[in-house]
């Protein structure tokens, strides 16, 4: 998992100022995932305020890593099979953000999980959770 550290494997995440920073188990052995978003002229509408796509593109990757980070061998997200998004307030050009990802629960072929944007003083920018499809290597 370390190789995707940085941009999570997208140049994209990159590009509009996002960075995936650590990850972990928790002691239920779920997964989660930790970043940093101080957001990119491309990220950003003519007014400096991020879009709400680019939102949803950082709270997404940040719910596939949190799950990656739980899966063991070959075992990994397959794809998103729903995912919703609320921005709360506006994320600005140029100030830092955090971003978190977390496994809410995981099944054999579905994972839930939650991510949030906060900004200073711990305040929720935007929050999404999701429902994805996990691939399972094929064990004997």
């Amino acid at each position: 998992m370390d190789r995707w550290l940085g941009d999570g494997g997208m140049a994209l995440i990159g590009v509009v100022g996002g960075s995936f920073e650590s990850y972990g188990v928790d002691g239920e052995d779920l997964g989660w995932v930790q970043g940093g978003f101080v957001p990119s002229e491309l990220a950003c509408n003519p007014h400096g305020s991020v879009q709400a796509g680019v939102h949803a593109l950082l709270l997404d990757a940040a719910m596939n890593f949190s799950i990656n980070a739980a899966l063991v061998g070959r075992d990994r997200t397959q794809g998103t099979i729903e995912m919703t998004t609320e921005l709360l307030r506006p994320a600005l050009l140029g100030e830092s953000y955090r971003l978190r990802g977390d496994v809410v629960r995981l099944t054999r072929q579905i994972a839930y999980g939650e991510a949030t944007l906060t900004g200073p003083e711990d305040k929720l920018v935007s929050r999404a959770t999701g429902t994805f499809l996990v691939q399972r290597e094929q064990r004997e």
